[in-house]
């Protein structure tokens, strides 16, 4: 077997662009549309051969260990790279040539969604800039009317076969052609839209329905929503990862809603109803006489529709007894009426209570 550097006509310790340069001049001599005739063929595939292994630096360093001229009476034998190529499959394309089709990649998004929009679910028109199928193409990567031919260099196989002399004596190895890049088919006149590649670069709608009782962190799984795959092949999934935006007056503990009413101190003594703009409606909720800061007023199945089950969680409303810190003389002398009447004992220390906010925390969570 001839030696590569001697193919090339470059020296062994020619650099990367060097091996560049000769194999360009040497394939547009004898390429077969330039030089047709089976010496020029065999000589074009011996010359792009030389090329595939010297501009791999891997392949090189391993062509150079064993490989050339030298040893053994001047007989070239193969190195220990090319043992391990072939009984191990080092570098040995799989059988047949490989597929321009491929699937495409994955997406991720992020969607913001309101509190109240998550109590029954919503639908969301999603902008998505991502990979679409080639419209001029179809997804065939070649110009309209025209499609691929098979690759001269490996026959359609997509791997270029050689034998190698080793210690073991000769043995075939193989090795992607360099050619087709192992496909077996060469694109002659790619698409001029996509540049040859199937695909390309697009905004487009995606309809969401957003279903109820999703919480910040949550992903939804589209399956084919994502970009598609090269040469037509197959979309990825689209995966949309849910934050839910703070609300100025309710927030959410798993599937409750939490709520602070402040009730006027009169209306604590004598008790009251109070219409409270919910999510999803008005809910009246009965206020008791003597209701004390702290305490939690429930309205069962008026929270988040659960995820995962049926029914929706509670509105919790946590009270908050409101002191006036300006009176009138007349509302003064009133209350000084009220205290004598009620003739309540002199203030003294007791246990330590939280603040309000920390006891609504607490008996909101339980």
């Amino acid at each position: 077997m001839a030696d590569h550097y001697e193919v090339l006509g470059v020296s062994r310790d020619a650099t990367p662009d060097e091996i560049k340069k000769a194999y360009r001049r040497l394939a547009r001599e004898l390429h077969p549309d330039v030089n047709p005739g089976a010496e020029a063929s065999e000589r074009f595939k011996e010359v792009t051969h030389a090329y595939d292994v010297l501009s791999d630096a891997k392949q090189r360093q391993q062509y150079d260990l064993g490989g050339g001229q030298g040893g053994f009476g001047g007989q070239g034998f193969g190195g220990f790279g090319d043992i391990f190529e072939t009984f191990f499959g080092a570098g040995q394309q799989t059988r047949g040539p490989k597929s321009r089709r491929e699937r495409g990649q994955d997406a991720l998004i992020r969607v913001e969604v309101g509190l109240d929009e998550v109590i029954f679910g919503t639908h969301r028109d999603i902008e998505v800039d991502t990979a679409v199928r080639c419209d001029t193409c179809q997804g065939s990567c070649c110009q309209p009317g025209t499609s691929p031919v098979t690759c001269d260099i490996c026959r359609g196989t997509g791997s270029i076969q050689r034998s190698v002399r080793s210690l073991l004596g000769n043995v075939m190895t193989s090795t992607p052609c360099g050619t087709c890049r192992g496909y077996g088919t060469i694109i002659a006149t790619p698409c001029i839209t996509c540049q040859g590649q199937g695909r390309v670069r697009a905004r487009r709608t995606v309809p969401v329905d957003i279903p109820a009782g999703v919480d910040t962190g949550v992903r939804l799984q589209m399956p084919g929503s994502g970009e598609a795959g090269p040469a037509g092949g197959p979309n990825g999934d689209l995966y949309l990862e849910i934050k839910v935006k703070n609300h100025e007056v309710f927030s959410r503990n798993g599937d409750d809603l939490l709520a602070t009413l402040e009730v006027a101190m009169t209306d604590a003594v004598l008790g009251t109803t109070a219409t409270i703009p919910a999510l999803d409606g008005d809910v009246a909720v009965e206020v008791r006489p003597g209701v004390q800061s702290g305490e939690i007023l429930t309205v069962r199945e008026r929270g988040v529709t659960r995820l995962r089950g049926t029914g929706r969680g509670d509105l919790k409303i946590g009270v908050q007894v409101v002191t006036p810190t300006k009176l009138s003389s007349k509302e003064r002398d009133l209350m000084q009426q009220f205290a004598s009447s009620k003739k309540s004992p002199a203030p003294e220390l007791s246990h330590f209570q939280q603040g309000i906010f920390a006891r609504l925390r607490d008996r909101f969570l339980g």
